[in-house]
């Protein structure tokens, strides 16, 4: 092991600034980092150290009132700097705000994230006229939480936003850094101030870039789920080939376009447990009226997780005169964070939900009324452990009936 003993090392500035109020003047080397010396030498340990790299944003601080990473940041360089801590704003009233809903949002769970993410997000609540989550996603790109998803922290942002703007709470003028938004960084300057654009809300989803759906597709998973609905089948097929119309029944569904006849453009929320996201991309449609049968072949993604999958749907006679039989086969395939919900029995239970709201707005349009308003449908967990108990009972008292006895280990 090698011990740096050189004098340099040793060395010594006089640092004077300000720090959530109070004038502070140190001795530290030239390359103690701010983050270091509001946590060791001043006690100061909301600032929390994460990656030590600039990357994960759990340091970060305001420095001359801008969000900056005190990690990157060295202290003897923030001379005559005011630098404002996760303690130094205590009593801040957009702050206040913001604790009290990330409590209602469930914005935190570990919470080592959370003094840099509330600081990042106080910068936002400033400078942002309205509540818009493409923004408010964007602005905290610099902030990374392993816990949340995410989703909770947006809304606690957006719900400080919105409330302040209906108080009529006017946004700050920019700051340093001209008002740019995006991940923070080090401390401003003329000459590092680099303005990142912001993505357009209906730019194309990276997942899916270069998927061709015209070409063969093999589904990871696949099941069928089918309903009845007390109308003719020519009357349903034809429903079927109108898609905005068929949108509207799908809970969580929305087209944005329709670039060509058998192509068209939208998303898809779904909700799993506590995450909600949504998938945007296209889908092909392929329709073959003598049959009454037809496919969508999809792929989209939420930024993280892409998906590929196909539907092919048949309308026959249904039991009943006059009714019809839906049935559809589901094929899929999940990559990404979100592939651990990607098992046959939660997609299953998803599609059970989406299939029963589907066909009651279905019918709904058909008879002529206006399809409910839905939101998306959620994986019920405690409702998946219930199923899964009683088929393990109903294989065990199977196995129980056919030896005459409980099975043993061995068995």
């Amino acid at each position: 092991m090698i011990v740096a003993d050189d004098a340099a090392a040793r060395t010594t500035v006089p640092v004077t600034l300000t720090v959530n109020g109070r004038p502070v003047r140190a001795d530290v080397e030239p390359r103690t980092h701010l983050a270091d010396f509001i946590r060791d030498r001043l006690d100061l340990t909301g600032t929390h150290l994460g990656c030590e790299h600039g990357v994960c944003g759990a340091c970060t601080v305001l420095l001359d009132g801008a969000p900056a990473r005190a990690c990157l940041s060295l202290a003897a360089g923030c001379a005559g700097a005011d630098v404002t801590t996760i303690e130094g704003l205590d009593e801040d009233e957009i702050t206040v705000e913001l604790r009290a809903a990330f409590t209602r949002e469930h914005a935190l769970q570990c919470g080592y994230c959370t003094p840099g993410m509330l600081v990042a997000a106080r910068d936002l609540v400033q400078r942002l006229p309205a509540a818009d989550e493409r923004r408010v996603r964007f602005g905290l790109a610099g902030n990374l939480c392993r816990c949340t998803g995410y989703a909770g922290i947006v809304r606690a942002v957006l719900s400080v936003i919105a409330a302040r703007q209906a108080r009529g709470a006017s946004p700050a003028s920019p700051s340093p850094r001209g008002g740019s938004l995006g991940p923070v960084g080090a401390r401003p300057g003329a000459a590092a101030s680099v303005a990142v654009p912001v993505p357009p809300a209906t730019a194309p989803m990276a997942a899916t870039a270069g998927v061709d759906l015209s070409g063969a597709f093999t589904p990871a998973h696949t099941f069928t789920q089918e309903f009845s609905v007390p109308f003719p089948p020519d009357r349903v097929f034809a429903l079927f080939g109108d898609v905005e119309a068929v949108a509207a029944c799908l809970p969580g569904a929305v087209v944005t376009a329709m670039p060509a006849p058998d192509r068209v453009e939208g998303g898809m929320r779904v909700a799993l447990g506590p995450i909600a996201t949504t998938f945007r991309g296209s889908a092909l449609i392929t329709r073959d009226g003598a049959r009454r049968e037809g496919s969508i072949r999809g792929a989209g993604g939420d930024g993280r997780s892409s998906t590929q999958g196909e539907i092919r749907y048949r309308i026959d006679d249904g039991a009943a005169t006059g009714s019809s039989r839906v049935e559809l086969t589901v094929g899929y395939a999940l990559k990404g964070p979100l592939a651990q919900f990607g098992r046959p029995g939660l997609v299953r239970d998803l599609a059970a939900r989406l299939v029963a709201g589907f066909a009651g707005n279905l019918e709904a349009h058909l008879a002529g009324r206006s399809p409910a308003t839905s939101s998306p449908p959620r994986l019920d967990a405690m409702r998946l452990l219930a199923g899964l108990l009683v088929s393990r009972l109903t294989t065990w008292f199977r196995r129980v009936r056919s030896t005459g006895g409980p099975p043993t280990p061995e068995t």
